[in-house]
């Protein structure tokens, strides 16, 4: 690859030898991909988590510097970790810093997990704890570089805010945040973001439920692909794009969508393809929304004992639409609510005096984790409704609850009545 006289002194060890190594791993990995050079980049979300892969002293001074030499640098030797040469957040927790012990989270597990938050802080990761970067100010330009990490969080950065990123991983994230650089690859080149496939909607798709599912079913017919939306009536809302991304991400591993008329990269379908001709044309009508409700329900047993909310993490409009409609009400016995946001946001709530009306209720609203990345669920929890295509996906085969998917409406009737009745 094609280096400047900064890259190339930083390679040499000019700035140190953590970034020396940080260096080497991205110039493998770019001549990997056949990277020509690196791209400066001030945008980095990633994930810092992996509690059980600490040394057993986690709590000697050298603990953090083995752990992250070994596991983001790919490095044998151990280095210091210096601050971070760009702005860069922490993406998901392994638990609630407050609410751990309601979630079931071992103290070992609690004490491990503070201290390696505790690291992150000192070397500047911004300790946003969040799938969903973009809620904290993370939210990139058209055309802005950047190296995230999360599933659901790149089709966002791609698709809905036109910024530029492949998905990132543990190494090539780590390398980012110590160099302020990434390789020249995917997703950041012109020519790899035009669509692949025509969408044409022939439903009136109007509720995030419904985005829900259309994410799903395109992403379980394409994969990687890059689906193109066309004939969307109404302009989606923040929620809509979230559980969209979520969804395709989840099913197929869609990492960019364009929808005519509403992102950046498509104000007509000509633009959106580049003047190619698509691979396909795909329909999207009831049917096929209808096949994707079917494959979500893997649940049977009507009577729900656990409902999880926020997976991409809740807004505050979010928080705030489930306290309006839990407000004078309580949820069942042997019912549980589980809300998920960032802990900034939960502060807003808990300000706007939302978080005291879900408690009322006998929710709970929790920060920085989820149930997927926590592998916590209710003690003797059997049956769970949630409103995201990605956490029904995913804590089926993870957590092994069979799953009721329905809309927020949905959902939260369930945790009030102990019973689904949600329908498509």
């Amino acid at each position: 690859m094609r280096l400047t006289d900064e890259e190339r002194a930083m390679l040499s060890g000019e700035y140190g030898p953590a970034v020396a190594k940080a260096m080497d791993f991205l110039v493998r990995y770019g001549e990997a991909v056949g990277a020509e050079n690196l791209l400066d980049v001030n945008s980095i979300s990633i994930g810092i988590t992996g509690y059980d892969r600490m040394p057993r002293s986690y709590g000697d001074a050298g603990a953090f510097n083995e752990y992250f030499s070994e596991i983001y640098m790919d490095s044998s030797e151990t280095v210091e970790i210096p601050r971070v040469r760009a702005n860069s957040c922490s993406i998901l927790h392994e638990m609630d810093s407050r609410l751990w012990q309601v979630q079931g989270v071992d103290e070992r597990v609690h004490d491990q997990t503070e201290y390696l938050e505790g690291c992150c802080n000192a070397i500047g990761l911004a300790p946003t704890f969040t799938c969903a970067p973009y809620l904290l100010g993370y939210v990139p330009l058209k055309g802005e570089h950047c190296a995230w990490m999360e599933s659901s969080a790149v089709p966002m950065c791609n698709s809905v805010f036109g910024g530029r990123t492949n998905t990132e991983g543990m190494e090539s994230g780590g390398a980012a945040m110590m160099t302020g650089k990434i390789p020249n690859w995917g997703y950041h080149l012109d020519e790899n973001r035009l669509g692949h496939y025509l969408v044409e909607v022939g439903y009136d798709i109007r509720t995030a439920r419904d985005w829900g599912l259309a994410g799903y079913y395109i992403g379980g017919a394409i994969q990687e692909k890059i689906p193109v939306y066309s004939g969307v009536k109404e302009f989606p809302n923040l929620r809509k794009l979230m559980v969209c991304s979520a969804a395709g991400a989840s099913s197929g591993g869609i990492e960019m969508f364009h929808i005519v008329g509403v992102t950046p990269e498509a104000n007509t379908l000509e633009q959106a393809f580049g003047g190619r001709k698509p691979l396909d044309t795909l329909k999207l009508g009831k049917e096929e929304l209808r096949q994707a409700y079917d494959a979500l329900q893997t649940a049977t047993d009507p009577n729900v004992d656990f409902v999880m909310l926020g997976c991409p993490h809740y807004s505050t409009e979010d928080i705030w639409r489930v306290a309006m409609m839990l407000e004078g009400k309580h949820i069942a016995d042997h019912s549980n609510l589980w809300i998920f946001t960032p802990d900034a946001i939960k502060t807003v709530a808990d300000r706007a005096g939302y978080t005291a009306i879900i408690e009322k209720a006998g929710g709970y609203v929790m920060c920085d984790t989820c149930p997927c990345i926590a592998k916590k669920v209710p003690k003797g929890a059997k049956i769970f409704a949630t409103d995201s295509p990605k956490q029904g996906h995913h804590m089926h085969s993870i957590m092994g609850l069979p799953a009721w998917y329905g809309s927020t409406e949905d959902c939260v009737n369930a945790a009030l009545t102990g019973k689904w009745k949600g329908e498509f």
